[in-house]
Formats: C-alpha cells, sequence, structure tokens
C-alpha cells in the first residue's frame, strides 16, 4: 500500500480530473473516429475474454508469479521498439510517472493477482456476479476523478452490462476445482469471504486501469503506455517470479502449453493494451467500461466453440442485455446526428 502526504494526494486528484489544457491541444487532433474507437475497445475486451477462457490449462501447469513474470518477459520482447518516446511526445512529468506506475501495479500486477487468487478462494458464480459491477466501477471513477458527465443513456448501458453479466454468472455451474489445485491453494468453504474480497479488490483494480489510463491518453500514445506498463509488470513479477523459476520443473510443463504461453502473452501484454488505450483515446472512460461486458461474452463463447461447452437459455438472454447495453451507449444521439447532417444544419440556419 502506497502512503501520501495529503499535499501530494490533494494534487494528484487535481491532476487525474483537470487535463493540461497544453496536452489536451497537443493529443486531441490524434484522438481516433467514434466509431473506430469502439471497435478498438469492443476488440480488447473480447481478446481479454479468450485469452482468461484458455489460461487455465496455463494456470494449472504454471505458478500464478512465475506465469505473470513470462507473460510480462514475452511482451518486453515483443515490443522494444515501443519504448522509444516520439518526437512530438510531450516531456514526462513526475505526475505522468506516478501514473504509468500506478497503472501497471493496479491494471497488471494487483488485477492479476486479486483476480487468479480471489477465483480460486470462491465460487465462479460469486465471481462473476462481483465482476458484474465493473462497468459501474469505472462510470463512477470516472466521475470522481476526471470530472466527467454521465448521461442517462450511459447510466442505462452500464445497468444493462451489470445485469447481463450477473445473469451470464448465475447460470454458470461452478468450476473451481481444477484452478484451485493449479494454484496450489487449500480451497475451503471458511476462505470464500476472502476470494470475495479479492475479487471485490480486482474490480476497483479495473476500474483504475481504465480512469488512469485515460488520463495516461493525453500525455502519452497508446503504443508508449503498452510498452511501459508492461516493463513495469515485468520488474514487479521479477522477485517472486524468479524465486518460482528457480523451484520449478520445467521439463514437465507440455510443449503445447509453451504455444499456448505466448498467445496468452501477446494478446494480455501488447494486443489488448494498445487496443484498449487507442480506443480510451476518442471516447469517455465510462463509456470505455461499458465494452467491458465483450469479456464475459467473449470468454462464455470461446468455452462454447472451442472448449464444447453448452450455451443455455439463460446465458443467451444475459447476452441479449448485454449488448441492448452497448447499443444504448454507442449510438448516437439526435444532438450528435443533427450535427453530421449539414443538410439540416443548413435548413435550420435559413
Amino acid at each position: 500500500m502506497v502512503h501520501t502526504s495529503a499535499p501530494a494526494h490533494s494534487g494528484m486528484m487535481a491532476g487525474l480530473s483537470t487535463s493540461g489544457r497544453v496536452t489536451a491541444l497537443r493529443s486531441s487532433h490524434h484522438a481516433p473516429h467514434r466509431f473506430f474507437a469502439y471497435g478498438c475497445l469492443a476488440l480488447s475486451m473480447s481478446l481479454v475474454g479468450s485469452y482468461v477462457a484458455l489460461s487455465k490449462p496455463l494456470v494449472a501447469a504454471l505458478p500464478v508469479f512465475l506465469l505473470g513474470w513470462i507473460r510480462f518477459g514475452i511482451g518486453a520482447v515483443a515490443m522494444p521498439h515501443w519504448l522509444k518516446k516520439p518526437p512530438d511526445e510531450p516531456r514526462f512529468t513526475s505526475q505522468t510517472r506516478i501514473l504509468v506506475f500506478l497503472e501497471s501495479f493496479l491494471g497488471n500486477f494487483m488485477f492479476t493477482i486479486c483476480m487468479l487468487y480471489g477465483v480460486s478462494m470462491t465460487s465462479a458464480v460469486s465471481a462473476g456476479v462481483i465482476m458484474a459491477s465493473i462497468p459501474a466501477a469505472i462510470a463512477l471513477m470516472s466521475w470522481v476523478f476526471l470530472r466527467e458527465r454521465i448521461g442517462p443513456r450511459v447510466w442505462a448501458a452500464v445497468a444493462c452490462a451489470a445485469l447481463g453479466i450477473g445473469l451470464l454468472a448465475l447460470s454458470k455451474t461452478e468450476h473451481i476445482g481444477d484452478t484451485a489445485q493449479g494454484l496450489g491453494v487449500n480451497l475451503t468453504h471458511n476462505k470464500a469471504w476472502l476470494g470475495n474480497l479479492l475479487v471485490v479488490g480486482a474490480v476497483l483494480c479495473e476500474a483504475s486501469y481504465a480512469v488512469i489510463g485515460k488520463k495516461l491518453t493525453g500525455a502519452l500514445g497508446p503504443k508508449r503506455i503498452t510498452a511501459l506498463i508492461n516493463l513495469w509488470g515485468f520488474v514487479l513479477m521479477m522477485p517472486i517470479g524468479l524465486y518460482q523459476a528457480l523451484h520449478f520443473d520445467f521439463g514437465a510443463v507440455h510443449p503445447g502449453i509453451w504455444g499456448l504461453l505466448v498467445f496468452y502473452a501477446l494478446a494480455a501484454s501488447v494486443w489488448t493494451v494498445w487496443l484498449w488505450m487507442t480506443g480510451l483515446k476518442g471516447v469517455p472512460a465510462a463509456l470505455g467500461g461499458v465494452f467491458t461486458v465483450m469479456l464475459p461474452i467473449s470468454a462464455a463463447l470461446v468455452g462454447v466453440f472451442v472448449l464444447g461447452e453448452a450455451l443455455s437459455g439463460a446465458q443467451v438472454l444475459a447476452f441479449s442485455i448485454a449488448l441492448v447495453g452497448v447499443l444504448l451507449a454507442t449510438l448516437p444521439t439526435r444532438q450528435q446526428l443533427k450535427l453530421t447532417n449539414p443538410a439540416k444544419r443548413r435548413s435550420e440556419k435559413i
């Protein structure tokens, strides 16, 4: 836990709530088109759901910290050229350095630990219901720290996302046995409260990741953010990851696991982060949070079409409600249509 003095804390909150005028002017012309941003956000969360579903054998084969350390190491090898400072990038400030560290510490390091260990100690149903609060948590944090105005349609979309993910979670059967064994955790019923608490921590970490990421996109490019937070993740995982590596039998790992590990590392450390940061440049953080609904949807679809799981009627209903929320948040309003219709603007002037 990081403790800061009151002046430093208030200064940092002020920095989160108000973007610098110069930074905003520099970055505004780089913002992607709105629908391109939507596509990046949806694809990012879809990839997250895909590798979460496919990571079950990885968690069973490798210790958590070793898995994370190797993941960040592969990511660092894949994008060293992204670390180079672009000519038009503003100078690094102390606030930017702190935000980059917090983005990696909360969004990479703590989220991984809270989620994997939390799910291992509680039921999948409980974890899924708690994770349904991610869109609402992002909306609230963006309202508090970024001073974003959240309209009724976005709040309705957040409610649809939460309801859809909650129904999806409640429609699943519990399947924590293999994961718990792979994590080496002594799973008992009296640890369920701790597991639920860790999953709540993962929700807060994910919401912080979205809000801090939105602030960073005003100062740094998506590629540079991706490379920097991955490097921090590698450093943070190194002490325990290296210790576990020294006591781990790598020869016992099936060859197919290594191929899956490479996909997991590239998807988790490179592709999803770059897509997410690119999308956030063009939309408010609260609206971006709505797209986290794609995570459980894609995870369930991978389970159906790749892992051979069944799709129930309740799951179809959950998907439909969640997608209605995405449509509510992303379809243009009457005011936006009026602004993009030159003929209508001319007629109004006449």
